[in-house]
């Protein structure tokens, strides 16, 4: 399993693995070939159905020069995949890679290139559980034993997230022309605080986030960024309205960022290949754990709180409206937030009387099994589900 700080990655929004994976791989290019007169990108799969609404030309156009050229190409075949191209009169460079989910990246030449390195041993949660056992352990000691530098990324990714969402907080501005969409945060935070309504306050922190996101300022992956308000209201409303210190909240990402890491292990994090299950689902079912984790309770129900906040989200199929990540990720990223409070509630009020049968590892096997499932049409394609409804003025 690879390393808990790539679960949360600071970046441009408003799509990890169609701005940040792209940005990423055009930088890491660059810095291991000599200057190119020219650069191509082909861009497959939903990079190419949807790159358009996540700005993916935009950002490999800052990168690689305004030159280059952006090719979209709807080849239905192949995945989430991109090639960059250098030519100069002399010699021509092609790399192969593929966008993974949450920004990481896979590239096909060099390997030793992407940041795909295994820190963890253990790949299942069961098998984390057992060795803690046997080891008298602590998950924070375990995860801290494999990860030295985690505490310092944490911290910085913690005051992004708290960052994103104060900013939000504050002002408001048209997302989308396209859309004739306006942020709202700010007005559901008014209305939070007139109603005195803690569950509307936290909706409102999540909008906060996930308009930043939209709107394509700095946000951080939870484990994505089509996700990232639900972990980021988390952070602010534990900061803010709870008062529970910084260092707690970086153990607290630290075990939402394991169980999202055996996620993007056993089945994936990305929109992309599984969908808004594997974004959404994965973001509530670490939040679930952060929050029962936050709450004193035993690894049992910390399990057992993620495994409720995935489960009930299988099947949740990624259907961005015209290819923007705002109808309907904005909103499910709000909903999702109040499901891990309740999943973090119900699995610990549940364990006072039974035991549960469904392991998170299931439920994370389940879940993978029900994205290769999907059809393509529901995978961050904007061809199917809602974004169909608006099929008539359909962009790319």
């Amino acid at each position: 399993m690879q390393a808990i700080k790539d679960i949360y990655r600071i970046g441009y929004g408003p799509s990890s693995s169609h701005t940040i994976a792209p940005m990423r791989a055009a930088k890491i290019f660059l810095e291991n070939n000599e200057p190119f007169e020219t650069y191509t990108v082909n861009l497959y799969g939903s990079l190419a159905l949807t790159g358009k609404g996540h700005h993916t030309d935009r950002i490999l156009k800052e990168v690689l020069g305004e030159r280059a050229k952006i090719n979209f190409c709807l080849d239905r075949s192949k995945d989430n995949c991109f090639e960059i191209i250098g030519r100069n009169k002399t010699k021509e460079v092609l790399w192969h890679i593929r966008s993974l989910g949450g920004g990481a990246i896979e590239i096909a030449e060099f390997p030793e290139l992407d940041d795909n390195k295994e820190v963890y041993e253990l790949n299942h949660f069961s098998q984390i559980k057992q060795y803690l056992k046997d080891h008298d352990l602590s998950l924070i000691e375990y995860i801290k034993s494999h990860e030295n530098d985690l505490e310092a990324h944490l911290n910085e990714a913690l005051n992004a997230m708290l960052e994103s969402v104060e900013r939000g907080l504050k002002y408001e501005a048209k997302i989308n022309d396209d859309l004739k969409i306006d942020k709202i945060a700010k007005q559901l935070y008014e209305q939070a605080i007139l109603k005195h309504d803690d569950d509307l306050k936290k909706m409102s922190y999540a909008y906060s986030a996930s308009e930043e996101n939209a709107l394509g300022h700095t946000v951080v992956t939870a484990p994505t960024l089509g996700s990232c308000g639900i972990v980021a209201s988390l952070m602010y409303y534990a900061y803010h309205d709870l008062k529970i210190e910084k260092d707690r909240l970086i153990q607290a990402l630290m075990v939402g960022g394991l169980f999202g890491n055996i996620i993007k292990t056993n089945a994936t994090i990305s929109g992309a290949l599984g969908g808004c299950q594997a974004e959404v689902g994965s973001a509530c079912a670490m939040a679930s754990a952060m929050i029962a984790f936050l709450n004193n309770e035993d690894l049992d129900v910390i399990e057992y709180a993620a495994e409720i906040g995935i489960e009930h989200h299988l099947g949740l199929t990624c259907d961005p409206v015209k290819g923007y990540v705002i109808i309907p990720c904005i909103e499910r990223n709000a909903v999702a937030i109040l499901r891990s409070f309740d999943a973090a509630k119900l699995s610990a009020n549940l364990l006072k009387f039974r035991t549960h049968l469904v392991s998170f590892d299931m439920v994370v096997s389940s879940m993978n099994y029900t994205g290769q499932k999907l059809s393509p049409e529901l995978k961050e394609t904007s061809l199917g589900g809602l974004a169909l409804e608006f099929k008539d003025d359909q962009t790319a």
